[in-house]
């Protein structure tokens, strides 16, 4: 979960990897280094810490190759130390590497390297790479123009696991070569110069224009073209995809944070997800999909399947799924999923959540579920990421880039996303018209409501200021509210470091309550009128017992009761979590600024966990 980026063209490298690095921090923030080909010599410098220690690297502003690859590292194989910072080269220093991902079988290939005569001076699984890239290269007797293409085919060859790989050679310093599998990776096409990055918003100032490379793929860069091949070095066609996102939006915009940029693009966001998928007097469309009432009225259960916060989007649409359409949903955290053997086969549609697409645990649940007959579904943020690649079919989300680690506006955009899919779901097997029609109608008010909502944020940052310095606080919830109250306990922990923890409101009484002790804060969510009077009763235990009390709620009740009531907006208890949760978002932002924490770069986090 390492970020890459890459630069081959006429301008100075070293500022333009570094610009890219910055933008794709987010995705690790252990060490950084850069490397390029100067005088047909490779060149590197990396360090241990933030992207900002490469500038105070003596000789750094001395670098003037017009090529050269970056790295920013989450730390898997060995700690976070400048040895095991990337790039990395072979013992030669004839190829520089960097990599996102993991080796599963490195230790077998360093063995390898080391009986023929290797030596390893980090404790990661990348230095393999360029040493077995070496091996092959010194290997191959010819001198053509693709010596270089096949030992980096061939080393790949080897290679178990996951990987996004971008290569340098000193004896071909007009050539850069990068390949993947499992790992994002986009090249971006410019005039006379491409770059390449894990992420799109990380180039995006610079073209608009991207390939997407697909597993398996190698990508030879000049700076004029970039020619592409298979894995049996077969030349293959590819085009450029035009990415509409502006570049402005993976800026902060005059925010503090991205975090708290991204939770204002909410109505925003709501807004572009909605899209034209209906109106108030049509039904429900996804081009995109071609779902029968036949197919639909034979399925004999829905599996959810995602990590984290997309998961939890999962819970609030298998409550959609299952009211409205009348079908069996379960959902499941992918890194479990695959290894309980679920019961899965054709007539099982089976759904995957990944903000970035890129997400391991949930591409591999998706592909146990193919072999296993059933249909796939990608819900992504990312247009042409793996998982959408791998599916049968995909829907997007349309948030646009989110840069802080903590989701926000992708959460909200999951939600929305997978409540219209429960509608388009009822209306083909005509569902209750009633119930959908008035749902419709909410859906349309709910980008309004959530700028109502933003509007409360002052009340939120007064309460966050009495709690920033406790160790324990507790989410309440019942029904669709405690789904809510998982999320918003997960964002606090996320970037508070605070331990918090979510149970339904009517367990607290069977262990939980013995936990809540004087001046302790407890944070309910209420929006479901048939359960408020009994959560009501839950809280009135934990005031009883001496704690603060936050209520997140929509409903009428005795505001003299609680420390603090947040009123948001009414709407439809089937998108309700898209307004209850943006208090809770707020709350843990404000209280990681009163702690003087780095809000969009949690400690020990990544936004895209592509490995196991």
């Amino acid at each position: 979960m390492c970020g890459i980026v890459g630069y081959i063209g006429n301008q100075k490298a070293s500022p333009i990897l570094i610009n890219g690095l910055i933008r794709l921090e987010y995705r690790g923030y252990d060490s950084a280094g850069i490397s390029t080909i100067e005088n047909n010599e490779l060149s590197l410098m990396k360090d241990k810490g933030r992207v900002k220690n490469l500038y105070n690297i003596e000789g750094i502003d001395n670098l003037v190759g017009t090529i050269g690859i970056a790295h920013t590292r989450w730390a898997t194989h060995g700690k976070p130390a400048k040895e095991n910072s990337h790039p990395h080269m072979d013992n030669s220093k004839t190829f520089s590497v960097v990599h996102n991902g993991i080796i599963e079988n490195y230790n077998e290939l360093r063995k390898f390297l080391t009986d023929n005569g290797y030596t390893f001076y980090s404790q990661t699984d990348t230095e393999v790479i360029p040493n077995l890239v070496h091996y092959y290269y010194h290997k191959d007797n010819h001198t053509d123009e693709l010596k270089f293409l096949r030992a980096v085919k061939n080393a790949c060859s080897n290679l178990k696991g996951s990987y996004a790989i971008e290569i340098i050679c000193k004896d071909y310093p007009n050539n850069m070569i990068v390949t993947r599998k499992d790992s994002p990776l986009v090249i971006g096409k410019g005039e006379e110069e491409n770059y390449i990055s894990s992420d799109i918003p990380a180039i995006l100032s610079f073209t608009r224009n991207f390939y997407l490379l697909d597993d398996f793929d190698l990508a030879v860069l000049t700076r004029d073209a970039v020619s592409f091949y298979d894995k049996d070095l077969n030349a293959i066609p590819k085009n450029t995809e035009m990415i509409e996102w502006n570049a402005s939006s993976a800026e902060k915009d005059g925010y503090e944070d991205f975090m708290l940029k991204e939770i204002y693009e909410q109505p925003t966001a709501i807004r572009e997800t909605i899209g034209a998928k209906f109106n108030e007097t049509t039904k429900c469309e996804f081009d995109e999909l071609q779902y029968t009432k036949d197919y639909l009225a034979s399925l004999n259960k829905i599996y959810i399947v995602a990590c984290g916060t997309a998961m939890y989007a999962g819970l609030v649409g298998k409550n959609a799924i299952e009211k409205l359409c009348k079908i069996p949903c379960e959902v499941d955290v992918a890194s479990e999923f695959r290894y309980r053997n679920p019961l899965v086969d054709e007539k099982t549609l089976c759904i995957f959540i990944s903000q970035s697409g890129e997400t391991a645990d949930t591409i591999a649940a998706l592909k146990l579920c193919k072999e296993k007959g059933a249909k796939t579904l990608a819900i992504s943020n990312v247009i042409g990421s793996s998982i959408t690649r791998e599916a049968d079919d995909s829907i997007y989300t349309h948030a646009g880039p989110e840069i802080a680690v903590a989701s926000t506006k992708a959460y909200t955009s999951q939600v929305m996303l997978i409540t219209i899919l429960a509608i388009y779901f009822a209306e083909k097997l005509e569902m209750d018209s009633n119930t959908i029609n008035l749902l419709k109608k909410d859906i349309m008010e709910l980008p309004k409501k959530l700028e109502e909502t933003l509007k409360l944020s002052e009340s939120i940052q007064e309460f966050s200021k009495k709690c920033y310095q406790e160790k324990d606080i507790f989410f309440l919830g019942r029904g669709i509210d405690e789904t809510v109250a998982r999320e918003g306990s997960l964002k606090l922990k996320e970037i508070s470091y605070i331990h918090s923890e979510s149970y339904p409101a009517g367990e607290l009484k069977h262990g939980p309550i013995a936990l809540i002790e004087n001046d302790i804060t407890v944070v309910s969510i209420m929006t479901d009128c048939n359960l408020v009077e009994k959560t009501v009763s839950n809280i009135q235990e934990v005031i009883t017992r001496g704690a603060k009390t936050l209520v997140i709620t929509n409903q009428n009740v005795d505001e003299n009761m609680f420390d603090m009531v947040i009123k948001i907006p009414d709407t439809n208890p089937f998108i309700s979590p898209i307004l209850s949760i943006v208090p809770l978002q707020l709350f843990a932002y404000y209280i990681s600024k009163e702690k003087g924490l780095d809000v969009d770069k949690p400690r020990n986090l990544a936004k895209s966990v592509t490995v196991e």
